[in-house]
């Protein structure tokens, strides 16, 4: 029997530690349930040359499928970019819900909802980005590039939402 260099013999294992299981996940499709963009700038045939002001909503849905682990996650943004000053003008308006088929396997039932809310929209966001960046530069306006998102932050930010609304309607 091999020994270590104090002279005692290894601890042997024989299966009596069990290996935690990891969460696996994989992303199975991706697709743009729908997508929307209206350059009302050029519709009203004005030019701004001015900084525009740009806000972004963000919202995730997610909902189990009929096959056993897999579940659909969408996420919404709506993107209104306006000119800055007293009174702003409308520039443009993208509205895009981006969507994703999982197969997820070893998460606790505890631990799926925040699971599906944030790691898989983290998995979605590089593809979301790249397709708003496209749809501004082909819009004409210089490509509109996301910032990193927290979803942490936002999936808290729905949860107080929730409870919120659930407390208004129990009033």
């Amino acid at each position: 029997m091999a020994q270590d260099e104090t002279g005692a013999a290894p601890a042997q294992s024989n299966g009596a530690q069990q290996q935690p299981t990891l969460p696996k996940m994989q992303i199975l499709g991706q697709f743009v349930r729908d997508l929307s963009f209206e350059n009302i700038a050029a519709q009203k045939s004005t030019q701004s040359q001015l900084q525009p002001d740009i806000q972004v909503q963000v919202a995730m849905d997610a909902r189990k499928r009929s096959t056993e682990n897999q579940y659909d996650v969408i996420m919404k943004l709506k993107i209104e970019s306006k000119t800055k000053g007293d009174t702003p003008e409308p520039i443009f308006l993208l509205e895009i819900e981006y969507g994703g088929i999982f197969s997820i396997e070893n998460v606790a039932e505890e631990q799926l909802h925040p699971f599906l809310l944030i790691e898989c929209p983290r998995m979605l966001f590089p593809f979301v980005r790249r397709i708003v960046s496209d749809v501004t530069r082909d819009g004409g306006y210089p490509p509109l590039n996301l910032d990193q998102m927290d979803f942490v932050a936002l999936y808290r930010q729905q949860l107080a939402q929730r409870q919120a609304a659930q407390q208004k309607a129990d009033a």
